[in-house]
């Protein structure tokens, strides 16, 4: 029976030492959470690294570790070493991958040697997954510790089921390109059948990025790679609802309410709750509660921040020098505003348990949230699903990615001091009716989509990607199916090949001067034609004289300029006549586009225009491709043309001929056995749906087709010709 094996940096479990051996905790955070019931109900495992660097034990207590979280907790521990833990989690997860996707660009150090670890230790990791990996296995890849795993598996298991979820944003593509392994992570996401992100704009980044970068267009969110189609999709992550919002009911919970309320001194309580990290926004924060003090002046004991912050990476100067910031401003704030009643700032640095946060939960009146950048940050949903049946206000960054969600909070730039401090004002004064409004909007919200929704939601995906995945490879030209193809056409008395030829004979160039008939391909196309079994046909949106030129003195029939054109026998025949009058109304306006868009370029061909964008930035190309395209539209609408999409490239035609009738020529006789007929773009299509239902029709590329079948690229075509001839 097929199991899924769930793998992230660390484990469902954490381990530790103490004075009397090992002690083994529940690891605390939404991914242990979400993901428990699937790893508890189901046959799983979970693939992570034990919390203890494996030479900090001995070869016996390693075993006995790996015994009992294997046996105890389903649990595969990956070894990873002291200079291992330095060098890939400190260096490049925390140095370079952190503060990049974080939108700091100035903070990472790209190190070739951090990188050769993050290789190593993802190797480890992949040697993990391979002992376990069975036919079937669903593998569920976590967070940007491990963005090269994906393509590790699907590299050697190519049949596994591989999902990988993204906990941190994914920068735009401007930011990303500063990574010098840049295509390396993209290729390694790659290999999941699935990309999981929280917010749409973080797909958006990804796509772009994956677009300008390797060069693979995507469509309604699949992404044609290779021989595969991956989905990139938005799972905004959520939390156990009902256990917050139930939190103030249980004995231990009411008990910590009692105790801060009777500690309380002021009429509003405002909250704050935050790892220390340079992302958080938290001297922004707090110049912005000092702001506030400032512009509103609220009477003395009226209002109160209490700060938490659990303290992180303390050996780092720059997470120490973070923390004497904070602790400048909180001395300032209260210097200046203080008085023998009141401390307007009562700040903790250290982390509080589940009871103490949804006590605080339940008593704050505000939760003051201003991320310079975060992934989601759940401590907002918290917040909101404590405050079950009561008032409370959320302030929230406008860069994080809960914003989306909970759109009905006060959205502030966690940038502008004056901005939060007004907002600060807004969330006091909010009548009561207002604010459980609010609250009763978002709450409807995360209790649909809660964690265990969230982690069924994305599996569910998964399933779905490899379903849309096998409708698509069911039609691959290989296997069986190449096998019937091959003695097909060996039966065949006489046969008929129509072959397309930019993108199905050869590779696209970015310009089609270049895009010339190698040798290899002229002996191809010759030892085919040379069989007396064989009609060879090439097509191509290539204009006459180019057809002549190049491939004239070969014994095959040819069909240009979309079909205006064709040559049978060794003599030309114009479909419809010459009337080219209309191009020098059109291009003009075409011209200028080429102009207007870097690396674009206008083609002037025999009985059509074409404006080629393959050289473009892919974002402009889109914008200009919509325009133009709309321009055209609206200046041929009286006459016999057509505007369609190819492969990069936006053309004008006569709309009376197309490579279907020219194609018909040699459809209407009835003597062919076995016809072929193989196209890769927009206008080959009509060429699919006007063959015989007993062709056999070829895409080269994967994608929505007429055709029967598809073969991966020019290279794999003409490999198969080549075992044909």
């Amino acid at each position: 029976m097929p199991k899924t094996i769930i793998v992230s940096n660390r484990m469902s479990t954490s381990v530790s030492r103490s004075a009397d051996g090992f002690v083994y905790t529940p690891s605390v955070g939404g991914l242990a959470t979400g993901l428990s019931p699937l790893h508890e109900s189901e046959d799983s495992i979970w693939i992570g690294w034990s919390g203890l660097p494996s030479d900090s034990m001995t070869d016996d207590e390693r075993r006995t570790v790996a015994e009992h979280l294997r046996t105890e907790h389903k649990c595969v521990t990956v070894d990873i070493t002291s200079d291992q833990l330095e060098r890939f989690y400190y260096g490049f997860c925390n140095n370079v991958v952190w503060p990049l996707f974080h939108y700091f660009p100035t903070y990472p150090t790209y190190d070739p040697d951090l990188w050769a670890a993050y290789v190593d230790v993802n190797a480890a990791f992949f040697d993990r997954v391979r002992r376990h990996i069975e036919p079937g296995d669903v593998v569920w890849v976590h967070d940007y510790q491990l963005m090269l795993l994906p393509a590790l598996i699907k590299e050697h298991e190519p049949d596994s089921r591989v999902g990988f979820f993204l906990h941190i944003p994914f920068p735009s593509y401007e930011l990303f390109r500063l990574l010098p392994w840049r295509a390396e992570v993209l290729r390694g996401l790659l290999g999941a059948d699935l990309v999981g992100f929280h917010t749409f704009d973080y797909v958006r980044h990804f796509l772009s990025s994956v677009r300008r970068l390797l060069g693979y267009d995507h469509d309604m969110a699949y992404i044609r790679y290779e021989n595969r189609m991956v989905r990139a999709d938005v799972f905004p992550m959520g939390i156990d609802y009902d256990r917050y919002a139930s939190a103030s009911s249980t004995p231990s919970v009411r008990r910590k309410i009692d105790e801060v309320h009777a500690d309380r001194r002021v009429d509003k309580l405002i909250l704050s709750v935050d790892r220390l990290d340079y992302t958080k926004g938290i001297p922004q924060r707090l110049r912005a509660f000092e702001r506030y003090l400032e512009k509103y002046s609220p009477s003395a004991g009226s209002v109160a921040l209490v700060i938490i912050v659990s303290p992180s990476r303390t050996a780092v100067v720059q997470y120490q020098e973070l923390k004497r910031e904070v602790d400048e401003l909180v001395s300032r704030i209260n210097g200046r505003f203080s008085t023998i009643a009141w401390t307007p700032v009562q700040y903790f640095y250290r982390t509080f348990s589940f009871e103490d946060l949804s006590a605080l939960y339940a008593e704050a009146d505000v939760l003051l949230v201003t991320a310079l950048r975060d992934g989601m940050n759940l401590i907002a949903k918290e917040y909101v699903a404590a405050r079950e049946g009561r008032t409370g206000v959320l302030v929230l960054s406008e860069t994080a990615g809960v914003a989306r969600e909970l759109s009905e909070a006060i959205i502030v730039n966690p940038s502008s001091v004056e901005e939060i401090a007004d907002g600060l004002q807004r969330a006091i004064v909010m009548p009561d009716d207002e604010q459980m409004r609010r609250n009763v909007r978002m709450q409807d919200r995360l209790k649909r989509y809660d964690i265990h929704y969230w982690a069924n939601d994305f599996m569910t995906k998964l399933e779905a990607t490899i379903e849309h995945q096998q409708s698509f490879l069911g039609k691959r030209l290989s296997g069986s199916v190449r096998r019937r193809f091959r003695d097909a056409y060996r039966s065949a008395q006489k046969r008929l090949l129509l072959l397309d030829y930019d993108g199905t004979l050869l590779d696209y160039m970015d310009r089609a001067d270049e895009a010339l008939p190698d040798a290899d391909l002229r002996s191809l196309i010759r030892s085919l034609a040379n069989d007396t079994r064989n009609d060879v046909v090439l097509v191509s949106s290539r204009g006459r004289d180019f057809m002549s030129e190049h491939l004239e003195d070969l014994p095959i029939g040819l069909i240009a300029s979309h079909g205006a054109s064709i040559r049978v026998d060794g003599s030309w025949e114009q479909i419809i006549p010459v009337d080219d009058q209309w191009k020098e109304h059109l291009a003009p306006i075409m011209q200028l586009y080429a102009d207007r868009t870097p690396g674009s370029r206008f083609e002037e061909k025999e009985l059509s225009l074409a404006w080629h964008y393959r050289g473009s930035d892919p974002d402009l190309a889109a914008v200009r491709v919509a325009e133009l395209k709309d321009a055209l539209i609206s200046m041929i609408a009286n006459h016999n043309l057509t505007v369609f999409d190819g492969n990069r490239v936006l053309e004008v035609k006569s709309s009376l001929v197309g490579k279907a009738q020219a194609a018909a020529r040699w459809y209407a006789h009835d003597e062919y056995d076995f016809i072929m007929a193989v196209g890769d773009d927009p206008t080959d299509e009509e060429l699919f749906a006007a063959a015989p239902e007993s062709a056999w029709s070829v895409r080269v590329g994967l994608g929505p087709t007429n055709a029967h079948y598809f073969i991966e690229s020019p290279a794999q075509l003409r490999t198969m010709l080549e075992e044909l001839a």
